[in-house]
C-alpha cells in the first residue's frame, strides 16, 4: 500500500519510469519479507536455540535478498528514478517495522 501511495505522485512528477521505480522500491522489501516468512515457517525447531538459529538465518536471507534486488534494479534498470525508488524502499521498511511494533 505504501508503494502505491508513493508510486502515484512519483509517476506524476517523473512519468512512467518514476511510477515503475517506486513500485520496484516497494517490491524489494515486500519480496524480502516473503522470503523471511517462508524460511521462518519452514523452521520446525523445538528448542529456543533452534528457533533463534532459524530467525537469524531468515534475517540473513532477507538482507541478502534486499542487497541482491537493490543491485539488480539499480544496475539493470537504466531509467530508474533513484529518488522514487529509494523513497518507496525506505517507506516500506518503516511501515513494516511499524506493523511489528503496533498491536491491534
Amino acid at each position: 500500500m505504501a508503494s502505491l501511495l508513493l508510486a502515484a505522485p512519483s509517476g506524476w512528477f517523473a512519468g512512467w519510469h518514476g511510477f515503475v521505480s517506486a513500485l520496484l522500491g516497494g517490491l524489494v522489501n515486500v519480496s524480502a519479507g516473503v522470503v523471511f516468512a517462508m524460511l521462518v515457517s519452514l523452521g520446525r525447531s523445538t528448542t529456543a536455540g533452534g528457533t533463534l538459529r532459524t530467525m537469524l538465518r531468515a534475517e540473513a536471507a532477507k538482507i541478502a535478498v534486499i542487497v541482491l534486488q537493490l543491485w539488480v534494479v539499480l544496475s539493470g534498470y537504466r531509467e530508474v528514478v533513484v529518488g522514487a525508488f529509494l523513497a518507496a524502499f525506505v517507506a516500506t521498511v518503516l511501515v513494516s517495522q511499524a506493523a511489528i511494533l503496533i498491536r491491534d
